[in-house]
């Protein structure tokens, strides 16, 4: 009946001469587009709100409400635009600063929030509202000293706001100053004493200090305050597993899932609780909804191996184990296990392999103590049975990402590194416009009928790349290795994840031919995939975020970074050695985004398509990495001119965009 009537107006006020409209119902579209959004019907505001500026251009009011609606329904490019569009037309309009400064942290742009919340305190160094959310946007942009100095001058005109004590809190805590931090916590709970996040903060950080029965009873009040709050069942159960009751802790897991049934690291800790309990076929059921959700971390394989050893299903438990070692090669642990496991099925060859490959695996991470890049080798004394924190997630495997901030657009992904790799002949695509008689006299040299230089993912059987490699053993041991032999090698070696052995005979093939650039085009391949693969397994866990407040969204700081200096040494070499190679171009730009170099990696970009004017691929990630710059225009436009060569994820990313032309 609302909208009814809403439709009413606008349809008698739509009948009024122009001038007359936008002189009398003026007021009367404002206060329809405040109805909808304070019932919270922000599609209708928007609506509203066009119909408005259509009639009246300069209502800057109006493209700063449509900016709210737009933000509520999580379409931050478009609010950024609008209440860009409302400064444009009022420069002095200090809410539509703070809005904007807002929606700029949330899409990870702090150094223009920062900016923008600047020009609102310049305008009106008397609102409180701009410190908070400033110290907010400080806090995670990690600057902790900073954000504390801006909680102090929010608190000093508001002192009733929990929020604000349980902020400046973390910026302790994150200082490691654990007593100002809890006095901040203590702060906000007398401030709001039916807040459970002032309760779960001071929990949490009892439960990190190991004091069980003060985090117990700060969970148990949470719990108390917000009955579907999930974070605090989560909590209580890491409480009650750490003070040995397993069936509370069961009863609380029960309790999450039944909030969130898709909650895979819930799941997991179930599976771990349920094994140590004997329970084994209910947590072989968690761990299947694990694998389910995450399908692409070994650790699940891993873990119910072990369950299924438990079980004396065997066989299970071998296949699982070499889920897990494809996955990840160099997992020493499961080579061990399943050795052991092949002894039991008499199969003392295969236990003598598993055992001999170990061996290997563990002196190679001893001789790397000193070498960062190649920690994850620790694996091989370290237990995967303990259970995790809510400030984890399983991490993804997957190459196809930009590290850092990303605005919220996790979907949005870079296409991969082009290789030469092996794929059947009958499903190359057609040769594209972009030929290069280098590439064909290298190929013509190797003389592989399956070699093709491609993004995509090789289509050959793992059984049969596996029977090539040890092909290419037997004539690298027949004669003198010649260097087309070990590059063929060095490429079945990374489709099977050799990763560490790929990388050496590329190497060995570099020292017979130093002067060919796809040797280290394919090197630096490989060495990309291998940090990729070894960062996703060394930080299996990551923070995950289920809070709605900002604050609470603040990135672990503990994640180790992984360097591609040598993946783009090596191209830096190819494009020496072959200048006009667009391929190598376009990967190093790849590298240099996943390394947060986005304007640098938007030159070699635009390099690579200047060698390439049909280079479909480096259109749609320049498109990408335009929009992660906040270049919505140009992003799109590139991201047009990928989806007329063929791309057809261009059309997906463009959809979530149409509404910036409104």
């Amino acid at each position: 009946m609302r909208k009814l009537i809403a439709g009413i107006i606008l349809g008698t006020a739509l009948l009024c001469g122009t001038k007359a409209h936008a002189q009398y119902n003026r007021e009367y579209f404002f206060w329809v587009g405040r109805s909808c959004m304070m019932n919270n019907d922000y599609q209708e505001a928007i609506r509203t709100l066009n119909t408005l500026l259509r009639f009246d251009e300069d209502a800057f009011e109006g493209y700063f409400l449509r900016g709210i609606a737009k933000y509520n329904l999580d379409d931050l490019l478009g609010a950024e635009d609008d209440f860009s569009t409302a400064i444009r037309l009022n420069p002095v309009y200090t809410q539509a600063y703070t809005y904007r400064a807002i929606t700029r942290s949330r899409l990870g742009n702090y150094d223009d929030a920062l900016q923008d919340f600047r020009e609102a305190i310049e305008l009106r160094p008397d609102l409180p509202g701009p410190y908070y959310s400033r110290g907010v946007t400080r806090l995670l942009n990690q600057q902790f000293k900073e954000a504390i100095d801006d909680f102090d001058k929010f608190i000093r005109q508001e002192n009733k706001v929990a929020d604000a004590f349980i902020c400046r809190g973390l910026s302790y805590l994150h200082l490691k100053d654990t007593t100002r931090a809890y006095e901040n916590f203590n702060t906000a709970i007398r401030t709001n004493r039916e807040n459970p996040n002032g309760y779960n903060r001071r929990g949490g950080l009892h439960l990190q200090q190991e004091q069980y029965k003060e985090a117990e009873a700060d969970f148990n009040k949470a719990i108390e305050c917000d009955s579907a709050y999930l974070l605090s069942y989560f909590n209580r159960a890491l409480v009650y597993n750490a003070t040995n009751r397993p069936m509370q802790a069961l009863a609380d897991f029960d309790k999450v899932i039944q909030l969130d049934s898709t909650n895979s690291l819930t799941y997991f800790n179930r599976a771990m609780l349920r094994t140590q309990i004997g329970d084994y076929n209910h947590a072989l059921e968690d761990y299947d909804k694990v694998a389910l959700y995450s399908p692409n971390n070994v650790l699940v394989y891993y873990n119910r191996a072990g369950v299924y050893a438990q079980l004396g299903e065997i066989e299970r438990a071998v296949e699982d184990y070499t889920s897990a070692i494809k996955l990840y090669p160099d997992f020493a642990n499961a080579y061990i296990y399943r050795g052991r496991l092949r002894e039991l099925l008499r199969d003392p060859q295969g236990a003598k392999e598993d055992r001999s490959i170990a061996q290997r695996k563990i002196a190679e991470y001893r001789s790397r103590l000193n070498d960062s890049t190649y920690s994850i080798y620790a694996d091989t004394t370290q237990r995967f049975d303990r259970l995790l924190s809510f400030d984890s997630k399983f991490a993804g495997g997957s190459f196809d990402r930009i590290t850092g901030h990303n605005g919220g657009h996790e979907e949005m992904r870079l296409l991969p590194l082009f290789k030469f790799t092996l794929m059947r002949p009958d499903s190359v695509p057609a040769a594209k416009p972009y030929h290069l008689q280098r590439v064909d006299d290298f190929k013509k040299r190797i003389g592989n009928e399956y070699l093709t230089l491609s993004c995509r993912e090789s289509n050959i059987a793992p059984d049969t790349l596996v029977m090539l490699d040890k092909q290419y053993v037997q004539e690298l041991n027949a004669s003198n290795p010649a260097w087309t032999v070990l590059f063929e090698r060095a490429v079945t070696q990374s489709l099977i994840k050799q990763y560490t052995n790929s990388v050496s005979t590329y190497s060995s093939a570099i020292e017979l031919n130093p002067s060919n650039p796809f040797l280290y085009l394919n090197r630096s391949t490989t060495r990309a995939e291998m940090i990729d693969f070894i960062s996703s397994i060394d930080n299996s866990y990551q923070r995950i975020t289920i809070d709605s407040d900002p604050a609470n969204r603040l990135n672990n700081n503990s994640k180790r970074t992984y360097s591609y200096d040598e993946a783009v040494a090596d191209l830096n070499k190819a494009v020496k050695l072959f200048p006009d190679f667009a391929y190598a171009y376009y990967n190093r730009a790849n590298l240099l985004a996943l390394s947060g170099s986005l304007p640098e990696a938007f030159e070699d970009y635009t390099k690579a398509i200047s060698l390439n004017p049909a280079f479909a691929e480096a259109y749609y990630n320049r498109g990408i990495i335009q929009l992660f710059m906040k270049d919505t225009r140009k992003g799109c436009l590139d991201l047009s001119k990928a989806g007329e060569l063929g791309i057809t994820e261009a059309y997906e990313v463009l959809k979530r965009y149409a509404s910036l032309d409104n």
